[in-house]
């Protein structure tokens, strides 16, 4: 594969006269017809009569039940219970109202609302403020207090004011939290012993980025004060999982239509979840013809890189892994993975151990796991896991992707269809790498379990399996995170069970343990957070298959940084679990 650096990316013949002209009239007709939908939705909604029965569905239950209380008196007793039992075994349905009865910000009218104002600001900034003030602005001002700051906050010393400055806040703060609470207060140590932990496997102890890992714990922070404390925080990224969910379940058409209902239905990974892997590549792909994720690529990296200080294929890939999978994230970013440092491979697969897809919530919300703490620990996450990455695997190479240096590759496709198709034969190889490893990654753990409680069987010690000696470690882990020592055991199970085989039976046991009221609902919200990752022997075969499939050349590197930054991601899940067990409010606890 050429270098995306130094490949021959050749400018496009500029276009002919005919093509311009035709640009222009799509250009405006495009602005025509959006512009005129949205006057023609405001109108009808404005004019729409919110006191209808469509808007009220139940309205008439009330003077139902009326009319049957008041009937005449001389009604027989046994017919007046029958009429009660009928309508007690035939409650009336819950029907929703339309979407045109209220402002709904994430699906009715008041989302087509934000749409258009985001489209016209974009709009507005890449057509008019970019070209004309943007650019000017940027050389001549941004850049260079960029570049100053970043040169700046890199010397020891100014990094060590800004660690003690930003620790004695986050502990003050931390501090009030857990003024009242004597399990709040331990679950502070949870983050400190983590850092130290990851800082003594460093792979260079002496070249750690403080100041990346220091702003990507702080972010981490602040994101779960957004998520779990602010209302509007935690409305905004509910809707945008649901919208990322709903997008990718449109998947699932596809694999119905291919594999059958029975196969999809019984949730059989091959086929039901690895359906997402061909619907996404061919999105990503048809995204690359039109440049749109180029875009994206320069948009969402400028502003990772100035705030954390990390590249931009790692930071774009972090924000992708907030909704996305392991796999799925990384194909934003495929055409540069041939052309990433040690380090930044390294942060690619930290991302993907550190979070969940959104296709697979509604999973673990049937567990019981709340849908909010799910969110919130994904998006907690991706600061998280740039921080931990970087400590674990500091940066000791030339980045080729920074915003300074990286060179947007254009689609060698011919047109959308051919775009499309290309997108679904890549998807191929990924596909049948991650079955392939997944079989036997879990494999050897179950053959491993096995062998454990067969030799300790030979000496008299019964159900003592792997499992449950490393539950025996995630002990101390749990309690450092907050969780009450008499809930330890239980936690430290589930928590092992998500380590050494995956989330799913992970978060089906918490469930039990739950509905039982086998632990408190406080260990159950830290256990929530720390469940929530890839990091799990499946997931290794997982990462390590699909990044080789995208970048062979490259499969050596990936395959010697999976296994560190699979513990790397482990202790972003369980840093967060920390950090929720002292914001999240007891009234928030329980409830979905």
């Amino acid at each position: 594969m050429a270098d995306p650096a130094e490949g021959e990316l050749d400018e496009k013949p500029p276009p002919s006269r005919a093509q311009r002209i035709t640009y222009v009239i799509l250009h405006v007709l495009l602005h025509v017809v959006f512009i005129s939908y949205f006057t023609a939705a405001t109108i009808i909604f404005i004019l729409y009569d919110k006191d209808s029965d469509d808007c009220w569905p139940n309205r008439g239950s009330g003077a139902t039940t009326e009319s049957t209380d008041n009937s005449t008196e001389d009604d027989d007793i046994d017919d007046y219970d029958t009429v009660e039992e009928e309508t007690t075994e035939k409650p009336l349905p819950e029907v929703k109202p339309k979407l045109l009865c209220t402002i709904n910000w994430c699906h009715g009218y008041g989302f087509l609302i934000v749409m258009f104002i985001l489209f016209y600001i974009l709009w507005l900034y890449y057509w008019a403020f970019k070209p004309f003030v943007g650019i000017k602005l940027y050389n001549n001002y941004l850049e260079p207090v960029i570049d100053k700051w970043i040169e700046f906050s890199r010397q020891w010393i100014v990094s060590g004011v800004m660690l003690a400055i930003v620790i004695a806040v986050v502990v003050a703060y931390l501090g009030f939290e857990c003024r009242n609470d004597a399990f709040k207060a331990i679950g502070l140590l949870g983050p400190v012993c983590f850092v130290i932990i990851g800082f003594a496997v460093s792979k260079h102890h002496l070249q750690v980025p403080w100041r990346i890992v220091t702003h990507g714990l702080l972010g981490q922070l602040l994101l779960g004060i957004l998520c779990l404390r602010i209302p509007f925080g935690r409305s905004v990224f509910q809707c945008l999982g649901d919208k990322v969910t709903i997008f990718l379940n449109y998947a699932q058409h596809g694999a119905r239509f291919v594999y059958g209902d029975r196969i999809c239905d019984e949730y059989v990974f091959a086929f039901a979840i690895l359906a997402v892997v061909f619907f996404f590549s061919v999105i990503t792909s048809i995204m690359y013809y039109l440049g749109w994720m180029q875009f994206i690529l320069n948009g969402f990296g400028f502003l990772l890189q100035a705030m954390v200080g990390t590249t931009v294929c790692e930071s774009v890939n972090a924000a992708g892994n907030v909704f996305l999978s392991m796999t799925e994230s990384p194909l934003v970013i495929r055409p540069y993975i041939e052309i990433l440092t040690v380090s930044e491979l390294h942060a690619i697969c930290t991302s993907g151990y550190a979070t969940v897809a959104g296709t697979v919530l509604g999973a673990y919300v049937s567990f019981g796991a709340p849908a909010s703490f799910l969110i919130a620990a994904s998006v907690m996450a991706a600061p998280g896991s740039l921080a931990f990455a970087k400590l674990f695997y500091p940066e000791t190479e030339e980045s080729l992707t920074r915003s300074d240096n990286i060179r947007l590759e254009r689609s060698t496709d011919t047109s959308i269809l051919d775009a499309a198709a290309s997108g679904a034969a890549a998807a191929l190889l990924i596909v049948l790498g991650i079955v392939s490893n997944i079989i036997a990654f879990l494999a050897i753990v179950f053959f491993l379990d096995a062998v454990t409680e067969w030799t300790f069987e030979l000496i008299g010690l019964h159900n003592i399996t792997l499992l449950y000696i490393l539950s025996q470690i995630f002990i101390p882990i749990v309690f450092v995170m907050g969780v009450p020592w008499h809930d330890c055991q239980d936690i430290g199970l589930v928590v092992a069970q998500k380590s050494f085989i995956n989330e799913f039976v992970a978060y089906r046991n918490l469930g039990i343990l739950v509905s039982d009221k086998k632990v408190e609902p406080r260990s159950a919200a830290i256990a929530t957070f720390a469940l929530c990752g890839f990091a799990n022997p499946g997931s290794l075969g997982i990462v390590i298959a699909s990044l080789s499939a995208m970048a062979p050349s490259r499969r050596s590197d990936i395959t010697r940084v999976a296994f560190r930054s699979y513990f790397a991601g482990s202790f972003v899940s369980f840093t967060s679990a920390s950090l929720a067990g002292i914001l999240i409010q007891n009234e928030h606890m329980g409830g979905k």
